[in-house]
């Protein structure tokens, strides 16, 4: 039996308050709930990943609790006795026993990551073919409240010099009303920040031809995902109307997504999410076809912890197509964080771990202090 054997995979879920509310198109969320994953082996390495969705099922269809039961259930019978090392054939297994449910995956990918990291002495992103980058600009997300609340949170970060792009969600509202909010917003930052939009598959074709133009020509940067996830022929057809770009993110989650918005021409941005994707190695699959394809890739976050949040940035920090920065914002978020030294940020930009594995250590307390009963 090696040291990287397999003997035992448990997850705990937990839920961290937020320091301030943040509004989707379908919710809004005072708190956010995690999945941890622990993979132990014979060499006692402990491996931890995270799963997590923004706010709830609504955005992919799966939850923590959906997640735990397949981890639990019908993932680990199939880890146990393996080699931790062996990554991508280990994710070939799970998907054997268990069609989607990438966000669970992605977990468990992780905290194999995680052990294999911290067995050799080496941070996750040496396995994944070494830095392209040491720092990621980090773009902040507003939520979809008022004018004068998000424009007030932007200002106070621009302020501080944290951050200079802001991303706004949209599609909580009436078309017209919500575009004139975010019109000015972005007319009254004008040259002092990047204003970019996400509207998570809120709007149909229609809607988003008669309002998008408004958006760009009040100074609005980039687009997100106006138009349902299916609909990649009316994403091709706004991508080519509108001079800013568009950047796709419910249309992507797998390696052939990004092949047929390529073929379309359906997107100038690819928008990556390790949890979506199904893991680490299936994000730099993803990026690779951008990348074959000329596309720029942009670092997603699910509002991680700094758990997940490290585990992104090994990712998009060894990925060269990751040219638009990213929004792994999650522990600033947070009120709490799972971790004894949260992630660091510096100049608006996420610094990534250097230590061993993902480069961040479990609280024990903190995971007891906020895990379900």
């Amino acid at each position: 039996m090696g040291e990287l054997t397999i003997e035992a995979v448990d997850t705990v879920l937990v839920d961290l308050p937020l320091r301030r509310p943040h509004k989707f198109k379908s919710m809004s969320a005072t708190h956010q709930s995690y999945l941890v994953t622990r993979v132990r082996t014979a060499g006692g390495a402990v491996g931890v990943g995270e799963a997590v969705v923004p706010g709830g099922p609504w955005w992919g269809g799966e939850s923590v609790e959906t997640m735990k039961v397949v981890i639990d259930t019908y993932l680990t019978p199939g880890l146990l006795g393996e080699d931790a090392s062996r990554v991508d054939y280990l994710a070939h297994r799970m998907d054997r026993v268990a069609a989607r449910n990438s966000f669970a995956k992605a977990a468990v990918e992780m905290a194999l990551f995680d052990a294999w990291g911290r067995t050799l002495g080496v941070p996750v992103h040496q396995l994944l073919g070494g830095l392209y980058r040491e720092s990621i600009p980090v773009t902040w997300a507003l939520g979809a409240e008022d004018a004068d609340t998000v424009l007030a949170e932007a200002e106070e970060k621009l302020a501080a010099g944290l951050h200079t792009s802001f991303k706004l969600k949209m599609g909580a509202t009436e078309p017209g009303s919500d575009t004139a909010r975010i019109a000015s917003i972005a007319k009254a930052l004008g040259d002092k920040a990047s204003v970019r939009v996400d509207l998570n598959a809120a709007w149909d074709e229609a809607t988003s031809a008669r309002w998008l133009p408004v958006l760009e020509d009040a100074g609005v940067d980039l687009v997100e995902q106006p138009v349902p996830g299916w609909n990649v022929p009316a994403l091709s057809r706004l991508a080519e109307r509108l001079t800013i770009p568009v950047m796709a993110d419910e249309s992507l989650l797998t390696a052939n997504d990004a092949l047929r918005l390529c073929q379309a021409a359906a997107a100038d941005i690819f928008s990556l999410k390790v949890h979506k994707h199904g893991g680490l190695s299936a994000t730099r699959r993803v990026a690779a076809v951008a990348e074959a394809a000329g596309l720029a890739c942009h670092g997603g976050s699910s509002i991680e912890s700094s758990i997940g949040t490290a585990a992104a940035a090994h990712a998009y920090a060894a990925i060269g197509a990751v040219t638009f920065g990213c929004e792994l914002f999650g522990p600033l978020l947070l009120a709490e964080d799972l971790v004894r030294e949260p992630v660091r940020y510096t100049d608006g930009a996420l610094l990534v771990p250097s230590g061993p594995g993902l480069g961040v250590e479990l609280d024990e307390g903190k995971l007891n202090r906020f895990r379900r009963d």
